[in-house]
């Protein structure tokens, strides 16, 4: 389904950077270098004297990072107003000397780094398509007391994204996942750069694919709060309550007292069905509003224009009128949704804010991207439908979502 509003990249205020890079230690300029704003297309190379420029840059807060071979990455976070901006970006030398000895780490366990590409890339249709080509630059890790799967990168992982026609480094990546809390966490400085297409065909399927990633994507969500276009988006946002549950403890107590008073086998019927009924309580309830939240509920604006969302509890978010991802195997809407007159298909997901509020800017990236929780189809898509915050949804109309529309061959948390 095509949504009837766009955001376009091209009206916002945009200006001017222009910089250099250089040797922090020496203060010599870095010739050919990367400079690049994190989550975005927008990359450049230095010249022979270090400089860069980028002539059009969208108002809002970037990551801009410089990276050199030999040089850990240089950061600066930076507001783009109207004023142009002049910077110098520092790259300290890694300090490896002629002659010393460099340890090389142990190659990754195949089943640890099976599981980290997995959890990472994600398992969507569009992921299938997607493809780490630099593996031995990933450290996979798996701690034995914690049982937390971590990753690191040295500089960057390349992943090629064959569904939307991206090349994808991503720089510093710190990657952990929390099998008992059931979550992952990931983060790093991203750069996406444009595939060149074979043919106008697949150019038109990327085109088309892009849509379908963004259309009722949390950018796309974040676009719509903040814009104050939630329903011309097709989002519905309801509260839910989360209480904790009275029965829970007792339960758990009957179950355990039950355990050891004798053998699995021994137990009678009425016991099983008991053993059952308290296996099945949560340590906490969930309850759904039926009425949808009003924007001014969810969304705070203060008068210098900035945007937050701000809210108790958490949100279910659906978003109608495209069907989910059929490698999407989760019940949907769980706790239900209101009577109200929307299409059949829908995408539903939740949001909890780690904090007690998150700025939102107007590209729908948040300011702070660990700010806020997402679990259900929002955590199921990963990188099979990671997009540039650049990106400018066009008029196409989106194809159905099946594996035969696609060619053959992401912060997430909870």
């Amino acid at each position: 389904m095509c949504c009837g509003v766009f955001f376009s990249v091209a009206a916002q205020a945009q200006s001017k950077i222009t910089g250099i890079a250089l040797d922090s230690v020496t203060h010599e300029p870095l010739a050919f270098a990367s400079v690049f704003l994190a989550n975005t297309t927008l990359g450049a190379t230095t010249t022979e004297k270090g400089e860069f420029e980028f002539p059009r840059v969208p108002k809002g807060t970037y990551d801009i990072v410089g990276s050199y071979v030999g040089y850990r990455l240089g950061k600066q976070t930076i507001t783009v107003e109207t004023t142009p901006l002049k910077l110098t970006i520092n790259l300290a030398p890694t300090g490896n000397q002629l002659g010393e000895v460099v340890v090389k780490p142990e190659p990754n366990k195949p089943e640890q780094y099976r599981q980290f590409a997995e959890l990472f890339l994600g398992g969507s249709t569009f992921s299938e398509q997607c493809h780490i080509s630099n593996p031995d630059d990933v450290r996979v890790m798996l701690d034995d007391s914690t049982q937390e799967l971590s990753a690191r990168t040295k500089e960057f992982l390349q992943i090629d994204n064959d569904a939307l026609g991206y090349r994808l480094k991503y720089y510093g990546l710190y990657f952990a996942y929390d099998k008992e809390a059931g979550s992952i966490t990931y983060y790093g400085q991203p750069v996406f750069e444009e595939m060149k297409p074979r043919d106008e065909a697949q150019r038109r399927l990327w085109a088309a694919n892009r849509l379908t990633a963004y259309t009722g994507s949390f950018m796309h969500f974040l676009r719509s709060v903040y814009t104050n276009r939630l329903e011309a988006g097709n989002f519905l946002t309801q509260q839910i309550k989360v209480a904790t549950n009275p029965r829970y403890e007792r339960a758990q107590q009957q179950r355990e007292a039950l355990l050891k008073a004798g053998a699995a086998g021994a137990y009678s019927p009425a016991e099983k069905d008991s053993l059952r009924r308290w296996s099945r309580e949560q340590p906490e309830l969930a309850t759904l509003y039926s009425e949808p939240r009003p924007i001014d509920s969810i969304r705070y604006v203060k008068p210098n224009g900035r945007t937050y969302l701000r809210y108790t509890g958490e949100l279910q978010v659906a978003h109608f009128g495209e069907a989910p991802d059929p490698r999407f195997k989760q019940p949907m809407n769980t706790l239900g949704y209101a009577r109200t007159p929307f299409p059949p298909l829908r995408q539903v997901s939740r949001l909890q804010l780690v904090d007690n509020e998150a700025e939102i800017q107007a590209d729908g990236s948040l300011r702070n991207p660990l700010s806020v929780a997402i679990g259900g189809y929002w955590g199921f898509e990963k990188i099979g439908e990671f997009l540039p915050y650049d990106y400018v949804p066009t008029g196409m109309p989106s194809p159905a979502r099946t594996p035969a529309a696609r060619p053959a061959a992401r912060p997430v948390r909870r």
